[in-house]
């Protein structure tokens, strides 16, 4: 091997490090924290709630309309973002 592909302390040319460590970075704890707080809000919501729809009465639980709301929103968001440029 060559000094350019890898060293002895296993690290790329580039830097970076391989395998798994790699992966802790803020970004993937950022990431982990906010998979971590959906699912505890995922849990303390799933009792049954009722949405009036226009007309008819759905039957729901609360976490799930409000997940359906915020992907509506977030929808709604990027079409508007999208329009500026």
């Amino acid at each position: 091997m060559t000094a350019k592909t890898t060293s002895q302390s296993g690290r790329k040319a580039g830097g970076t490090q391989s395998g798994r460590r790699g992966a802790l970075t803020p970004k993937g704890i950022t990431v982990l924290v906010l998979l971590g707080l959906a699912l505890v809000f995922i849990f303390e919501n799933t009792r049954e709630t009722e949405i009036r729809l226009l007309v008819p009465l759905v039957t729901m639980p609360l976490w799930l309309a409000l997940l359906a709301m915020g992907v509506i929103g977030a929808l709604v968001g990027a079409y508007f973002m999208g329009r500026r440029r």
